[in-house]
């Protein structure tokens, strides 16, 4: 089985489960869920197709400044329908911590980025970088998921540690892809570059599952936040106590 056969199955999957764990916990019916399935699932078909005509290709296509653009716009999308829709807002303050956490595991196919850099096809440091820090979320998500299931506010430093760490791995790996791809952004001309990142399957990782897993780190933040103001309001009330 080729490689680009392999990684095409593995992100489907990896996609799936990150759509079906995240339409049950932002769903609140049924109808609800399969509405957040189906619109994430048509945003998954849409890089499909944009991968499938080369469509943030170097040479004839919008090249790595598009590329950011798909990375960015999602992430903003997101965050703006969940805080717009009312049940979707809600959806974000009660859905489990460990669950925003626990569906990051699917990053420790990052694997594939060593793979890759092993096969020639991908650049240093990117590839290492990428690779090993989704490797680091993606393993570690299933430890700290449980820890915030148990242990809920009290695992607050642990998670946020955690979160940091997650997305700032994101946003590492997107700032050397692009400067690592050709185009007027390049700063790392370490060969062969990456430019295969805008075309099928690897697209799927920056224009989908990237922006989507960010949006989760997001969310997490932002529950975090929220524990920490009632925490202080508890406190202040427990201190005006007579």
């Amino acid at each position: 089985m080729g490689l680009d056969l392999l990684a095409s199955i593995e992100m489907t999957v990896c996609a799936a489960i990150a759509v079906a764990v995240l339409a049950i916990g932002f769903g609140e019916d049924a109808w609800t869920r399969v509405r957040i399935a189906t619109g994430l699932t048509a945003w998954f078909i849409v890089v499909t197709v944009m991968a499938a005509t080369e469509a943030f290709h170097y040479q004839h296509g919008l090249g790595a400044p598009g590329l950011g653009v798909a990375v960015l716009l999602p992430i903003i999308v997101l965050t703006v329908r969940v805080f717009r829709s009312p049940s979707l807002h809600r959806a974000l303050r009660a859905i489990p911590l460990s669950m925003l956490i626990g569906v990051n595991v699917i990053r420790a196919f990052g694997v594939m980025f060593l793979v890759l850099y092993t096969a020639g096809r991908l650049p240093a440091p990117f590839a290492p970088v990428a690779g090993w820090g989704d490797i680091l979320v993606g393993l570690t998500a299933v430890p700290v998921a449980w820890l915030a299931y148990k242990k809920g506010t009290a695992a607050h430093s642990a998670v946020l540690i955690w979160n940091t760490l997650g997305l700032v791995d994101l946003i590492a790996a997107v700032g050397l892809g692009v400067t690592s791809s050709p185009g007027p952004l390049r700063l790392i001309f370490a060969e062969p570059g990456a430019g295969i990142m805008t075309a099928l399957p690897w697209l799927l990782i920056p224009g989908f599952l990237v922006p989507l897993l960010a949006s989760t780190h997001l969310a997490v933040f932002y529950r975090l936040s929220m524990a920490g103001v009632f925490s202080c309001q508890h406190k202040r009330a427990v201190a005006l106590e007579p």
